[in-house]
């Protein structure tokens, strides 16, 4: 017997999300594997051959998507939830991101104990995004 339920959860954008993190391991993949990934752009047609080059273009569209599908979730969760239940859910997301990044996505690629350099890339801005998004919610 097989029981069935009822999910609040959109398929299409659990599937567009997944398919974003299966190319944004394609890039990292690459730049961790590529022999020349730090000797030039891959996006350098001069010095890159054309698989290269695909795989690095494509992945400019994944922190777009993610914003895009953050910002659909948020909506739809505005219709399931107070606004300030949703304000306080995507603040802590966001502020958690923001300590992602700085702590364990730091260490990850310089392998730097003392945390003495850091680059806020990608999951920083998008932490920034939701802690601005936790406050604008309740804009008219």
């Amino acid at each position: 017997m097989s029981s069935e339920t009822k999910s609040n959860r959109f398929f299409s954008i659990d599937f567009l999300r997944g398919l974003v993190m299966i190319i944004m391991a394609l890039d990292h993949t690459r730049v961790f594997f590529h022999a020349d990934a730090f000797l030039f752009n891959p996006t350098d047609i001069a010095h890159s051959n054309p698989l290269i080059f695909l795989t690095r273009w494509i992945t400019h569209f994944c922190a777009p998507v993610f914003i895009f599908l953050a910002g659909t979730s948020i909506f739809f969760m505005n219709g399931r939830k107070s606004t300030k239940e949703v304000s306080l859910f995507i603040l802590k997301r966001g502020l958690w991101l923001m300590l992602l990044e700085l702590t364990f996505f730091g260490f990850g690629w310089f392998f730097n104990p003392n945390f003495s350099l850091q680059f806020l890339q990608a999951i920083w801005v998008i932490g920034v995004s939701m802690v601005i998004m936790s406050a604008v919610i309740f804009l008219p």
